[in-house]
């Protein structure tokens, strides 16, 4: 009666055999039980990971600006002479040299992008470098002027700009220099982060692309912080990367990384480690939602494959073996995961004992009074 009792004792969750070998009443488990080989973390390990540098590149950020819809530009025009289109007459041998220039107001860059100049017409500038824009403005100038000089100034790159959100000090656009601004740049230019490094992940979205990556990856490896473009958007949003801890641990909790990285074995040092009395070491379980594209990968035959959307997965680890600690080494701990250490046999046993022993003391010790009595 104790032994078949076992099942109905208190527990932190199911055992070894029920996750291994679950009996009738639980066999429509919906879930894929992998036991962790060194082929099977090979595998695991070469899925990609979200990387700026992988979805972007990193071209150089020193590149020559250029003029764009929605920037703010100012023209000066200088004349060799006075009394021309933009110079005051000629009324005294001496004037000033201010007398020979006119100022254009800054405009903004029309959506067909050009701006207009007296004389000049409406002039493209949209893609242009200010360069390229003087020379085109003193062409059409010329004849018109006295030996015209222009000067293009970008008072306000609007294109040029990356815009900052989230959790940073003053978000805003945030111009590009002509050098080239990394994330790391730019993220200080806005005033810095206020959350703590490891617990805040950067979203660059370029384009109708988006990629997030934890900002602590960004530190560590240089290769992710590359160059912004203009019209790039950086949102930084606090979302710590976090386990659970479940079963016969030290620790039961939801558990920080605290890292750019944490594997199996790091994860089970943080969550207090196996705990002796209890834990079972062949029952050493990492719960975790795959996609049917790396599950295909990892097991081909699997009867699952055929559900759409994420697939529960359960990958086993077996610490009595020695080769499980390499194991245990290799495997990247992802956000969300659950880590969970089933109890020993001998647990369920002794607790079934305890309470068998509980039950029949009051008869025990009734009997023995008894006797005395009589």
């Amino acid at each position: 009666m104790t032994l078949a009792g076992c099942s109905n004792l208190p527990a932190s969750g199911p055992s070894t055999s029920d996750i291994v070998s679950p009996s009738a009443e639980n066999a429509n488990f919906n879930f894929e039980l992998i036991d962790l080989t060194p082929a099977s973390l090979a595998t695991l390990n070469s899925r990609a990971v979200d990387s700026f540098s992988g979805s972007f590149g990193d071209r150089s950020g020193a590149v020559e600006t250029r003029i764009g819809i929605g920037d703010f530009v100012a023209v000066t025009i200088w004349e060799a002479g006075a009394g021309g289109l933009f110079s005051a007459p000629l009324t005294t041998d001496r004037f000033s040299p201010g007398s020979r220039t006119a100022t254009i107001p800054e405009q903004a860059v029309a959506r067909d992008g050009t701006i207009s100049v007296p004389y000049a017409g409406r002039v493209k500038v949209a893609g242009k470098t200010a360069a390229e824009v003087q020379s085109t403005i003193e062409e059409r100038l010329a004849g018109k002027a006295i030996q015209p000089q222009i000067l293009v100034t970008v008072s306000r790159p609007v294109s040029s700009t990356v815009a900052v959100t989230g959790e940073v000090a003053t978000g805003g656009r945030i111009p590009l220099s002509n050098r080239g601004d990394r994330i790391l740049d730019v993220i200080a230019a806005a005033g810095g982060i206020r959350a703590p490094v490891n617990e805040t992940e950067i979203r660059l979205m370029r384009g109708s692309r988006s990629v997030a990556v934890p900002m602590i990856t960004v530190v560590n490896n240089p290769r992710e912080n590359i160059y912004l473009r203009g019209g790039d958007t950086l949102t930084l949003v606090r979302n710590p990367r976090t386990f659970i801890a479940a079963g016969a641990t030290g620790r039961n909790t939801d558990i920080p990384f605290d890292a750019d990285a944490m594997n199996l074995a790091q994860a089970i040092a943080k969550s207090g480690g196996l705990l002796d009395f209890r834990a079972d070491p062949e029952g050493v379980f990492l719960y975790r939602f795959e996609s049917a594209e790396l599950l295909r990968r990892v097991k081909p035959d699997s009867p699952l494959l055929g559900r759409g959307g994420r697939i529960p997965v359960v990958y086993r680890v077996n610490l009595r073996d020695p080769n499980g600690l390499f194991i245990a080494q290799g495997l990247r701990m992802q956000r969300g995961d659950i880590l969970y250490v089933s109890n020993a046999p001998l647990t369920d046993l002794q607790k079934a004992f305890s309470v068998f022993q509980s039950l029949s003391s009051p008869v025990v010790q009734g009997a023995s009074v008894a006797g005395r009595f009589y």
